[in-house]
């Protein structure tokens, strides 16, 4: 990409800056997102050369001592950083492609950016090469006979790229005054035809915006969480992969670092003889006391000892699927995909049970067991979803795991007193309670909209020290409520139909006396599980724990500061009065 001369000046608003921007952004979060991702940055069409091909035009931009593609460092990330300022001097950029010359910025650019990713360390990894450029017609101002063989060339070592599983994105960066034509050339190269040509220009905006909004999270790859034989009968059973749909997002775990080489430390534990003092070389073996003698056991031996039943799996029958409620799901799932790697035929059997389970509105009820607690398991089939970007949902099974019998509580149960009837809202207040929660009902949910606000400041942190910044970024906590969308008047009119519902026409009063009366009636329960005045005359007092001394001076406002000693005085001498 080339720097606009009219905006050498106004950096923040140039191109080059653009990009440097996105690029820097998209550095940050991949030391989170993907840290074992392997990234080149290379400048094009410079006046400085610096690549392995000794190629004119290339720039290859990387940190003293560490390869030109590589994991992103915090080093490199504070160098790029520093990319605009020294650019112009330490760089510099070429005026687009001369005509009169023979060298083709692009091409050469193409050829580094496929050595530097077939040099990877990973050869099955997915590679990409994201192509930032103001240029829509690069070679534009050339004769005919030469633009049409650089065109040729440059289309040809495109394709040569993609043939060896490399992918090319285009990111377009438009004048103000005039828009990034990408059928004079670049959609030949990334091979756009059709309505695909109409759809590229309105998502690339977005996707710069997504390059430099990038949220700072953990991407797990989707890898096989567990191995299940699936028995469907008496010496019939086909082969699944379970993988795990949904994990919790925490912050990383503690690396301990050598002081000297700042390389992690390798923890190793050895088991030393009490009486010998030497290393126990044989596995350790666990003691269960009997009848006056210890039981030995070795470690296989108690794994055989949990295992609850041989196969992982077992079909019991199948249901309609209007017996599974919601609330029968009471963890992650995990979805199912057959596989022929050890019994061949899997995939075969399991399209026709699935197939036949889809037609047929069934599920099929399970036992789950192995070295695992037993439960009865619920598969539900999962039809493929498509839409036009490609594959939404795959087609499978999800194995949700089913409760026991007193993991579901009865509400009532639990907020009624014994013998009295639970009191039940009125079809008006019922009413008015679901145009309210229509009300405040939001469109196209979905739990991947909000971030944790408190991870989002844990990887900001990180981010501080790692770059030596002063300031920490700001984080936004999208949890909090919309004050906004609370004060709309359809909003505020069915909350208050709502509060008129229950509490009448003098909802507020009632409310705040209510709320009074709840808490003074909670200080007084707190408070009275004791008699203080019994406890105080028999010299009891000190019998209790500071936890319930506190809940007496809780529910008479006396403070809560000092030791046991003070706490008693204090109750003793408010007793008294």
């Amino acid at each position: 990409m080339e720097l606009d001369p009219e905006d050498e000046d106004e950096k923040q608003e140039s191109h080059f800056h653009i990009a440097v921007s996105c690029i820097a952004q998209s550095l940050k979060s991949h030391i989170i997102n993907r840290s074992n991702d392997e990234i080149a940055i290379c400048f094009f069409n410079t006046r400085e050369k610096k690549n392995l091909q000794d190629l004119n035009g290339v720039y290859v931009f990387n940190v003293p001592q560490r390869e030109c593609i590589d994991r992103p460092t915090a080093r490199l990330i504070k160098d790029f950083d520093l990319i605009e300022e020294s650019f112009i001097k330490d760089i510099g950029s070429q005026n687009g492609i001369v005509s009169d010359s023979r060298e083709n910025s692009l091409y050469s650019a193409l050829w580094v950016a496929q050595a530097l990713l077939r040099k990877g360390s990973s050869k099955t990894a997915d590679k990409r090469i994201f192509l930032f450029t103001n240029e829509d017609d690069p070679f534009g101002s050339m004769r005919i006979s030469v633009k049409e063989d650089m065109t040729r060339t440059t289309l040809q070592r495109a394709k040569d790229a993609q043939d060896l599983g490399i992918s090319i994105e285009l990111l377009p960066l438009s004048h103000p005054d005039k828009q990034f034509d990408i059928s004079l050339f670049y959609k030949d190269l990334i091979g756009l035809n059709g309505d695909e040509l109409t759809e590229f220009m309105p998502s690339v905006g977005q996707k710069l915006e997504d390059m430099k909004d990038q949220l700072k999270k953990r991407v797990l790859a989707k890898r096989i969480a567990k191995r299940i034989t699936f028995m469907i009968c008496d010496g019939v059973s086909i082969e699944l992969n379970g993988y795990a749909l949904l994990r919790p997002a925490t912050p990383g775990t503690i690396t301990w670092l050598d002081s000297t080489t700042n390389l992690p430390i390798k923890v190793e534990r050895s088991y030393v003889c009490a009486d010998t003092g030497a290393i126990m070389q044989e596995p350790i073996q666990r003691i269960q006391p009997y009848m006056n003698r210890d039981v030995m056991f070795t470690a296989a031996e108690l794994s055989e000892l949990k295992k609850i039943s041989t196969g992982h799996l077992r079909l019991l029958g199948f249901k309609p699927l209007s017996c599974l409620k919601d609330y029968h799901n009471m963890k992650p799932s995990t979805f199912l995909y057959p596989s022929d790697k050890e019994v061949i035929g899997s995939t075969r059997a399991f399209i026709a049970l699935h197939r036949s389970m889809i037609q047929l509105g069934r599920f099929a009820v399970a036992f789950y067991g192995g070295t695992t607690p037993p439960r009865l398991v619920a598969l539900v089939a999962q039809d493929e979803i498509e839409s036009d970007g490609g594959q939404v949902e795959p087609p499978g099974m999800n194995m949700i795991y089913l409760p026991y019998a007193n993991d579901i509580r009865d509400i009532e149960e639990l907020h009624s007193k014994p013998g009295v009837a639970a009191p039940r809202a009125s079809e008006d207040q019922l009413k008015k309670a679901s145009a309210l929660m229509r009300r405040l009902e939001l469109k196209d949910f979905s739990v991947c909209q909000f971030a944790n606000p408190a991870l989002q400041r844990h990887y900001a942190m990180l981010q501080a020290i790692a770059l030596d910044e002063d300031q920490l970024g700001e984080t936004r906590d999208e949890t909090l409520p919309d004050e906004g969308g609370m004060n709309r008047p359809g909003v505020v009119k069915a909350v208050e139909e709502f509060k008129e519902s229950i509490y009448g026409d003098d909802s507020e009063e009632e409310s705040d006396s209510g709320a009074k009366e709840k808490s003074r009636k909670r200080k007084a329960a707190d408070a009275g599980d004791y008699d203080f005045v019994e406890l105080a005359k028999t010299g009891k007092l000190k019998d209790l724990t500071v936890v319930e001394l506190k809940t007496y001076l809780t529910a008479n406002n006396l403070p809560l500061s000092g030791k046991k000693d003070a706490l008693i005085n204090r109750i003793l001498a408010h007793v008294s009065k």
